[in-house]
């Protein structure tokens, strides 16, 4: 495989690739390559935070209705508050650091699929951890996994989904979102699955429960079968419809290939898929297709926030002093681990960027690299890049990153690399000419100020 290739694989798979690992990669088959990909992902490491604390004062509820006096209440949203915020910068540390790339991509993606949001962190840690557990496995227990979870539960409200009053939220986003896509489906086959979905429930600690009582036990008519039909077969009767292949093959292409969907190669990739619906099986015809790794695919996906900060952590490990200014980057670049817009999640490609989060993605290297300042005030709309300049270059409007910036580390793995061969190491796609020649005219004192400043063009948005 090329090295240019490689790169862009550890790109789109990861938050980018090292040049001592790019070296051993370079002397193996494009087949070796791939499947050490996947055999470094078969293990799964569930991302976790101490939650001892809370469970403490759970201990000494009424386990029958669970309740807890005001002050015990107070204490748990205030701890589940903080133990969200460590779980989120757990998961910024989990995907700069693990080996296990594919599978914690894959995370990140279904996280914007499977989409979910909870106060409580025992709930939406099981989530994520079974995001975790189903990344790369069968599709059809994914979804049925993901049906019976506690957060999910909760948040479309199939809890309060019973067969007096049947609650259509899960049924209608299983299909529209999860699923199928809008348009392929009628309202009276999310009325009828919605019966189906009756009954499902949770206890104290997240664990599904079904509740007999509450469940419609009879016939329903979904997609022109008629029977007494459970969740599960309901999930069933979706996969046997291709649209649900060809939905989820689209939705990979556009994170994984190019936002503007090739019909015939997504097309390809639900024929795969539709056998058995096995993500790994999927995954692995996308990266060893030869268009995967097309010109017209390298360096042209705007990175998401959270791709933006890892892969800058990746290049130049970076820890904050103050962790909470890694959530508050992430608010101000407009994504938040764990805290989804809606139910649909990000939009991704081009929304990613606006006036005021291209001036700050072009600041932020230096600011986090030089320890310099940014405001804490949200960026006005109106003449952003004077508003930005201000507020980020003068001390009374802003405020200091306290971060400690391993350039040993960043050195180290750069040492045998050549300033003329930085830019492929670090820019996904060539530069432009007013790049060039802003380059051509620098004075370069280090690679470490090279980084920098490579780090600060426009292009670096790109993987």
């Amino acid at each position: 495989m090329k090295t240019k290739h490689i790169q862009h694989l550890y790109r789109r798979i990861g938050f980018g690739i090292l040049p001592s690992t790019l070296n051993k990669l370079s002397k193996k088959s494009d087949k070796a390559i791939i499947n050490g990909v996947f055999e470094a992902s078969k293990k799964i490491t569930p991302l976790e935070v101490d939650t001892s604390e809370l469970i403490a004062i759970y201990s000494g509820a009424t386990m029958m209705d669970f309740k807890l006096d005001s002050e015990s209440r107070k204490k748990v949203q205030k701890l589940s508050r903080k133990k969200q915020f460590e779980l989120n910068v757990s998961w910024i540390d989990r995907l700069t650091n693990s080996p296990e790339i594919l599978r914690e991509k894959m995370t990140l993606f279904w996280a914007n699929h499977f989409v979910c949001e909870d106060n409580s962190i025992t709930y939406i840690q099981q989530f994520n951890n079974t995001l975790r557990k189903h990344a790369l496995g069968d599709f059809r227990a994914f979804v049925n996994a993901v049906s019976k979870e506690a957060a999910m539960t909760k948040y479309l409200n199939t809890k309060q989904n019973k067969k007096q009053r049947p609650n259509e939220n899960f049924a209608r986003e299983l299909m529209e979102l999860f699923t199928l896509g809008v348009g392929h489906y009628s309202e009276e086959d999310i009325k009828e699955s919605a019966k189906a979905f009756t009954g499902y429930s949770h206890n104290i600690q997240g664990e599904f429960v079904f509740k007999k009582r509450a469940h419609h036990d009879g016939e329903k008519t979904f997609f022109g079968k008629t029977g007494n039909f459970s969740g599960e077969d309901i999930i069933d009767i979706i996969l046997e419809q291709k649209q649900c292949a060809k939905y989820i093959c689209g939705k990979v292409y556009r994170y994984f290939v190019n936002d503007v969907i090739d019909e015939s190669h997504v097309n390809a990739m639900a024929n795969v898929f539709y056998k058995d619906y096995n993500i790994e099986n999927l995954m692995r015809y996308m990266l060893m297709s030869n268009w995967f790794y097309d010109e017209k695919n390298i360096g042209t996906k705007i990175k998401s926030p959270i791709e933006f900060i890892v892969g800058l952590k990746t290049l130049v490990p970076i820890d904050f002093k103050n962790p909470q200014q890694l959530l508050y980057i992430q608010k101000l670049l407009g994504q938040i681990l764990l805290k989804p817009p809606n139910v649909a999640g990000w939009k991704g490609g081009k929304s990613w960027i606006d006036s005021n989060t291209i001036v700050l993605r072009l600041k932020l290297p230096s600011l986090l690299l030089n320890n310099a300042y940014i405001s804490i005030e949200k960026v006005g709309e109106v003449d952003a890049y004077a508003e930005v300049k201000k507020q980020f270059f003068k001390k009374n409007f802003g405020k200091r990153f306290k971060t400690e910036v391993n350039w040993n580390y960043f050195n180290a793995q750069f040492k045998n690399v050549e300033l003329i061969d930085f830019q492929s190491h670090i820019l996904a796609c060539e530069v432009n000419e007013n790049a060039k020649a802003y380059l051509q005219s620098l004075e370069i004192v280090s690679k470490k100020e090279y980084c920098v400043q490579l780090m600060s063009l426009p292009e670096y948005q790109m993987c």
